[in-house]
């Protein structure tokens, strides 16, 4: 049963890292990358779509992606549609190909870049406290109905803390790493 609900928080524990991942990855820095445009959706044929689905993301070049519909109709919807993204992207066609350049970052864009960043590391970090809140209850109740005894409840309590340090930590390496990114020029 302890077993169970240590599991399971390190599970909840790595989702909210996997999460913050994703999420940062969606902040842009000076560089492209393809998934920079992922969570942009194209209207096709009357049914949102995501774009991915329906052109050829690549990196044309470290400061440019490309863009490739796979049907020469949809290319004024798909850059209409990532111009409409709130990434502030200009993308511009050159024959069945877009391409989006992405512009350089300004020295005050980076300093509030790094505070959403913080912002969403700091998410992350209440996150993973509320999945330890949650453990160490489910403990106290598997204590009370006396399903455990108190030293195995007091001693799973701390592999939690464990736990939950192990994944602040990780959270706060993401988050360096990310930093640095943001400030390389």
């Amino acid at each position: 049963m302890i077993a169970d609900v240590k599991k399971s928080a390190e599970q909840k524990m790595q989702k909210s890292v996997d999460t913050l991942k994703h999420d940062l990855a969606k902040v842009r820095t000076g560089r492209a990358h393809t998934g920079l445009l992922d969570h942009i959706q194209v209207e096709y044929y009357g049914t949102p779509m995501p774009l991915n689905q329906v052109a050829n993301v690549t990196l044309a070049d470290p400061r440019t992606i490309g863009v490739q519909p796979f049907e020469k109709k949809m290319i004024p919807v798909v850059e209409k549609a990532i111009r409409d993204s709130d990434l502030g992207l200009n993308p511009a066609t050159s024959g069945d190909m877009i391409r989006v350049p992405m512009p350089a970052l300004t020295e005050e864009r980076r300093k509030e870049l790094t505070k959403v960043v913080h912002k969403e590391a700091e998410a992350a970090k209440v996150a993973i406290r509320n999945v330890r809140r949650d453990a160490n209850e489910h403990l106290k109740k598997l204590l009370k109905d006396k399903e455990c005894s108190e030293d195995d409840e007091r001693h799973a309590q701390q592999d939690v803390q464990k736990l939950t340090d192990r994944y602040i930590a990780e959270i706060d390496k993401v988050l360096h790493a990310k930093e640095a990114d943001l400030m390389a020029i």
